[in-house]
């Protein structure tokens, strides 16, 4: 239910209103922005709403059943708060979002209309269209464990309980040679075997991609020389000289939790489960049905 405050329902009642919408998004960065459909800048709740790059929103479509209401903003690229680079590089991906109504007269007089998250991003060549999503997103999201061969745990979480801080399972590097968009030769990583730091991450410290994280897909070594391969190339390149900390990885097989990292005790998989081979074999005469252990 909409909290309307007298102020704001007098000036509704009034027949000529002055009203306009407020977006105020908040990025997994911790970074927030202010943007409206007015011709000029607002401020409320500590925040400024500009226009040099505010958001053309379509109508609101919401229903009463569980699905997902969802309402489009559409901008341009040519701020710089907003750049075609961050939306490729994911700054923007599920970032929280406040839609308010909001009288541009008075400020004071607004409510909030809905909450919710970024969702799809389209884009041209000059601008963007935005999906928000209703809180009801969160519903169509897993939650608990899942019942797999594998283990379900984030490598170093608390549920897996591996400590990769630890010198066995990172180390510094810096690339030498760019050898594609997604694969560098390093230094600093001669003391680990190849495929080590397959499916672990790499996290850049310096060049135009520090801070930020990116996974590995292969490790090799030739001539004592790291080959790192990512799993997408970075949307701004990599540069020779550039510093990283890599990452340890696993594939969440029970026999890679206790030969690499001795950790069997905190697997989190079922790995006796039956697989698809069990579920399509047929009755045959030589045996293997009788419910013992496959």
């Amino acid at each position: 239910m909409k909290n309307i405050t007298p102020d704001l329902q007098a000036h509704l009642d009034d027949g000529t209103t002055t009203l306009s919408w407020c977006w105020r998004i908040a990025r997994a960065d911790g970074v927030s922005f202010g943007f409206t459909d007015h011709d000029r800048t607002l401020s409320f709740d500590s925040t400024t709403f500009e226009p040099e790059s505010g958001l053309t929103a379509s109508e609101v479509r919401s229903g009463s059943d569980l699905s997902v209401d969802a309402q489009d903003a559409e901008s341009v690229l040519t701020s710089d708060r907003i750049s075609e680079t961050d939306i490729l590089d994911g700054r923007w991906d599920n970032a929280e979002v406040e839609v308010w109504r909001v009288n541009w007269a008075d400020p004071a007089q607004r409510v909030l209309m809905r909450r919710g998250a970024i969702g799809q991003i389209r884009r041209g060549r000059l601008a963007f269209v935005a999906e928000v999503r209703s809180l009801a997103h969160v519903l169509g999201q897993t939650v608990g464990r899942t019942f797999q061969a594998t283990c379900d745990a984030a490598l170093g979480d608390a549920r897996c309980g591996v400590d990769l801080e630890a010198p066995a399972f990172k180390g510094n590097g810096t690339v030498l040679d760019l050898l594609r968009d997604r694969a560098f030769t390093a230094s600093g990583l001669g003391g680990f075997t190849s495929g080590w730091f397959t499916f672990g991450t790499v996290e850049w410290t310096t060049g135009t991609n520090a801070g930020r994280r990116a996974e590995i897909i292969a490790h090799d070594v030739s001539d004592g020389i790291a080959v790192l391969t990512l799993l997408e190339a970075p949307v701004r390149s990599i540069a020779e000289s550039d510093a990283f900390i890599v990452r340890a990885g696993c594939d969440k097989r029970m026999e890679t939790c206790g030969a690499k990292f001795a950790n069997i005790a905190n697997f989190r998989g079922f790995p006796h489960i039956p697989g698809q081979d069990a579920v399509l074999r047929y009755a045959t005469k030589d045996g293997g049905h009788e419910g013992a252990v496959l």
